[in-house]
């Protein structure tokens, strides 16, 4: 028996060495990713990331491929796209506006009123000036051995954020492990096997373009410079280490053999010459840099994984969400099997919770302070020219990738959003001055770690004005989060100087209300009476809103401050004549100035709803018509539409207290999306590795589809920031109970809350400031001694560091 128990114990410890499974882990469906078979596209990958390095684990036991990228890694440069007699046409064009005559207005914008050159390349700016993102190399992998494998499973530990890959072949188990370490800012992958010299294979970088890789002292060396226009732009380098255990290394050519080692391990550094702190490219050569730093190491991986899931955690750990329902746990899926059955109606409590865990995963990966925000894909690209340069849309797009920062914890890596909307006014100003003559500086739709600030190439799109605005509108919720005084003071001239250029090019229409003029709502089209299809116009509902916003948000800066009350007291006074919200003939928030038909009823931007979210001017309690006004909005523009405007959606329902609606618009974000073909660009979803599908891949559905989640759970907007318990909880049996840690609250508060038959059963909330603030108590709950009824907002002496609790009697 004793010779029966050894083998089994021996066995077990093979299967523990050489599998992916996890004993503690394997009945954890909230942050497990798991697939069973490699990833045929980057959409079926698993994404590592470190906010500055990223690496996509495709898990091909024959040739592997792990896509590496570098967030600064663009082409093109800094560019003048200012045309700089544009403001000489200004008035013109505002006064054919003015005559109601839009197609002549528009015709002259795009003359004189685009920006100069190409732009943005239409999306395709890889060899131009304005240069897109793109993928840093792809780390091939070929086995000696392409015989047939078994056993296989890929998993994404997201709670430790490592990468797993196990299959067995000819009798021998392997096992890939990879992480981009938080510590010590590399891409390291470990690869063993269960018998002693198993491991043959050649490594090599591969990039097909602006690079060359060759062998020098046994390390693979990759570098080159990417295209600016003709000229020459940033440089980058990588290099990697490979360390064995047992075996030899060989150099083949720009390959490099391993044969007959037990366990191996590739160490891969990256850099480029990018200077984060917006001042164009570093005179430094990436390659010497590398060689000066990082020296082959020894097997490090086991210390350095533990270190590194710890750096990770100390993040991803603040806010955690639980199911607490009993589950049968004895069928396990894989990831995309669980999209399928979720879309079939099958059952699933850990799977939103699993979205918001990923959502958070993913912001942590690809955000890191003191470096650029995350892009269009975060920092994962497989592409060398990404969809629409995979650059900063300011229209919607970089704004939802930090919804979720501020609710979920995870504040500071939204200093990287702030940091760059900074960067922007220098150029922004100029901008301002080129083409309205204004004081203040402005930004557009597009941008780039370049500063662009120019309109786009195209009156159509490229004119909407409030992009820099609304990237401004975040500098003040996170004071509103926060209450970080220090913070307010030193971005409160980037906020001014928003709201400075929008007070001075407002002018005055026929009702006599305030406007501005020209702009679009973001990339929709309008029907006029008399037939006219077109996109230029004056005062759309979106701008209007931002106006408002930043106008009270620079407001209550310098009362805080003690600064500008002059300046406050004009503003004061403009706020109160722009153009209002206003309701159209079908019970509908109106889009633009006027009461037109939509081109396109169910086009994906929602941009007049702006007011109900993110900005909170629109709430069921304190404006019941806007409110349903804007609900009306919603049925008309329906369900569908890409993944991030799903993930919006789901916002507004959550605003408007729909919790049924709001789950209903995140089954339709998980429905699962395959496209190795064609691409579809109104049906959004999820692919099988839960990058959210605009489609094509788009990270901000999944951030957008996070902050929703969180705004179903905990809400804290409005001008008294009354804090709302789970104020849209569905009635579905999946949320029926549960347990969320560490949310945060406007106040620089955190919230825990558990529930159970849809009721909240506990409220604790944890001051980090002392001061008042109100809450909404449920009916049924007790605070302070007091039972209460019914639901009452009550004001509360809160004290930083002593706990708040709100109970029911159960």
């Amino acid at each position: 028996m004793n010779k029966i128990m050894k083998k089994i114990t021996g066995l077990l410890i093979i299967i523990a060495i050489c599998s992916c499974s996890n004993l503690e882990k394997d009945l954890m469906d909230d942050i497990c990713l798991r697939l069973d078979s490699p990833a045929k596209v980057y959409t079926e990958s698993l994404p590592l990331g470190n906010g500055r390095l990223g690496a996509m684990i495709f898990g091909n036991p024959d040739i592997e491929t792990i896509a590496l990228n570098e967030i600064s890694l663009w082409s093109g440069g800094y560019q003048d796209a200012d045309r700089e007699d544009a403001n000489r046409h200004l008035k013109e064009i505002q006064d054919l506006l003015l005559a109601k005559k839009n197609s002549e207005a528009q015709s002259l914008m795009q003359k004189t009123f685009v920006c100069k050159g190409p732009g943005s390349g239409n999306g395709r700016g890889a060899e131009g000036e304005y240069g897109c993102y793109q993928m840093f190399s792809d780390l091939n992998i070929e086995w000696d051995d392409k015989s047939e494998y078994t056993n296989y499973e890929r998993v994404l530990d997201i709670e430790d954020a490592v990468a797993c890959v196990s299959w067995s072949r000819n009798g021998v188990d392997y096992q890939m492990k990879a992480i981009t370490d938080f510590d010590r800012d590399r891409i390291h992958i470990k690869i063993k096997s269960s018998k002693p010299g198993a491991i043959n294979l050649k490594t090599s970088f591969n990039r097909k373009e602006n690079a060359k890789s060759y062998i020098k002292d046994r390390r693979l060396i990759l570098e080159g410079q990417l295209p600016f226009a003709e000229k020459k732009g940033m440089k980058f380098a990588a290099l990697a280490d490979i360390i064995l255990k047992g075996g030899e290394l060989a150099d083949e050519n720009s390959v490099l053999k391993v044969n007959n080692a037990s366990e191996m391990e590739i160490v891969i550094y990256a850099m480029t010459n990018f200077d984060y702190g917006y001042k164009g490219l570093k005179a430094i050569d990436p390659l010497t840099e590398l060689l000066k730093t990082n020296i082959p190491d020894k097997l490090s991986f086991d210390r350095d994984v533990k270190i590194h899931s710890k750096r990770f955690g100390e993040y991803f750990n603040r806010c955690r969400w639980y199911s607490r329902l009993e589950q049968d746990k004895k069928d396990r899926f894989t990831t995309n099997e669980r999209l399928i059955r979720y879309a079939n109606g099958d059952k699933d409590p850990e799977l939103a919770i699993l979205y918001f865990n990923f959502g958070r995963y993913l912001l942590i990966c690809s955000s890191r302070p003191g470096l650029l925000p995350a892009n269009l894909q975060g920092l994962w690209a497989h592409e060398y020219s990404t969809p629409w340069n995979g650059d900063y849309h300011l229209n919607i797009n970089i704004q939802m990738n930090y919804w979720l920062a501020e609710a979920t914890n995870l504040a500071e890596l939204a200093e990287p959003l702030h940091r760059f909307t900074a960067a922007l006014q220098d150029n922004g100003t100029k901008t301002a001055k080129a083409y309205y003559d204004a004081p203040g500086w402005v930004a557009h739709v597009i941008s780039n770690p370049w500063l662009f600030t120019s309109p786009g190439e195209s009156a159509y799109w490229g004119s909407t004005l409030t992009g820099g605005a609304w990237l401004a509108s975040h500098l003040w919720e996170h004071f509103r989060y926060t209450g970080d005084v220090e913070f307010l003071k030193r971005y409160y001239p980037v906020i001014k100087g928003a709201t400075e250029f929008l007070n001075s090019i407002l002018i005055e229409e026929e009702h006599g209300w305030l406007v501005t003029a020209p702009s679009n709502s973001p990339e929709n089209s309008y029907i006029t009476p008399d037939g006219y299809t077109g996109q230029t116009c004056m005062g759309p509902t979106m701008d209007m809103q931002i106006c408002r916003q930043l106008m009270h948000a620079t407001v209550k800066s310098s009362e805080i401050l003690g600064i500008d009350s002059d300046f406050a007291g004009k503003l004061r006074e403009r706020v109160q004549k722009l153009a209002p919200n206003r309701t159209g003939a079908r019970g509908d928030l109106n889009e633009w100035l006027e009461d037109w038909e939509d081109a396109e009823p169910r086009h994906r931007h929602v941009s007049h709803l702006y007011g109900l979210h993110p900005y909170d001017e629109i709430m069921p309690e304190q404006t019941p018509e806007l409110a349903a006004a804007s609900k009306k909005t919603l049925e008309i523009r329906g369900d569908e539409g890409t993944g991030w405007s799903k993930a919006w959606k789901i916002n507004f329902w959550a605003r408007l207290h729909d919790g049924d609606h709001a789950l209903k618009l995140f089954k339709g974000l998980l429905v699962p999306v395959h496209n190795p073909g064609g691409v579809k660009y109104s049906s959004g979803g999820t692919y099988p590795n839960l990058f959210c599908a605009h489609p094509p891949f788009q990270i901000d559905g999944n951030f957008g589809g996070t902050a929703g989640l969180a705004e179903m759970l905990l809400q804290s907007h409005g001008d008294d920031e009354v804090i709302r318990f789970l104020p849209a909880l569905p009635t579905d049996s999946d949320w029926a109970k549960g347990e969320v840690r560490g949310l945060m609250a406007r106040g620089n508060m955190f919230v825990d809350l558990k529930w159970d038959s849809h009721k909240l059963n506990e409220a604790v909330l944890s001051p980090n400031k002392t001061g008042k603030i109100t809450v909404l108590v449920p009916e049924g709950m007790t605070f302070d001694s007091k039972k209460f009824d019914k639901a009452e907002a009550v004001s509360i002496d809160a004290v930083s560091g002593k706990k708040i609790i709100i109970k029911r009697d159960l």
